[in-house]
C-alpha cells in the first residue's frame, strides 16, 4: 500500500462539497441534499464538507491501496471507483430517501446527479493530483 495523498483528500472533499453546493443552488429545491434544513437550498457549508470528507478519506486510502502503478497504468480508475461509490451506493441511498418522502420523481433524478457530479469531481482532483 502506497502512502494516501493527504492534499488530494483535503482538496477533493472541497471541490466535491463546492459542486454539491452550486449545484444544490442552480437547482433550488430539486437538488437541496438530505443533509440541509427544510427551505434552504443546501445543508450548512461544513457539513456538507464533512460529509464529503469521510468519503474522500475512503477513497484516498483506496486509491493508496490500489498502488501509483496501477492508477498510472489505468487512470480511469479514479473514475471507476468514485462514479461506482456513488452509482450503486449514494444513489440508490438518497433514491430510497427520496421515495420515502414522497419526493417527486424529477427531484430524485437532479438530486442523483448532484451526487455523481460531486463524486466524479472527487475522481477528477485525485487524478489531476496523482
Amino acid at each position: 500500500m502506497g502512502p494516501v495523498n493527504w492534499l488530494a483528500v483535503v482538496l477533493a472533499a472541497a471541490v466535491a462539497a463546492a459542486v454539491a453546493i452550486g449545484w444544490g443552488r442552480a437547482f433550488g429545491r430539486a437538488s437541496r441534499p438530505s443533509l440541509g434544513r427544510p427551505g434552504r437550498a443546501d445543508g450548512p457549508a461544513w457539513l456538507i464538507f464533512v460529509v464529503f470528507a469521510l468519503a474522500s478519506i475512503m477513497m484516498g486510502h483506496n486509491f493508496a491501496r490500489l498502488g501509483e502503478a496501477v492508477l498510472e497504468a489505468k487512470p480511469w480508475l479514479y473514475f471507476m471507483q468514485t462514479g461506482g461509490i456513488a452509482l450503486f451506493f449514494v444513489i440508490p441511498a438518497t433514491w430510497l430517501t427520496h421515495t420515502a418522502k414522497g419526493t417527486e420523481p424529477m427531484q430524485r433524478v437532479t438530486d442523483a446527479l448532484g451526487w455523481l457530479a460531486a463524486y466524479l469531481a472527487m475522481g477528477l482532483v485525485f487524478w489531476v493530483l496523482s
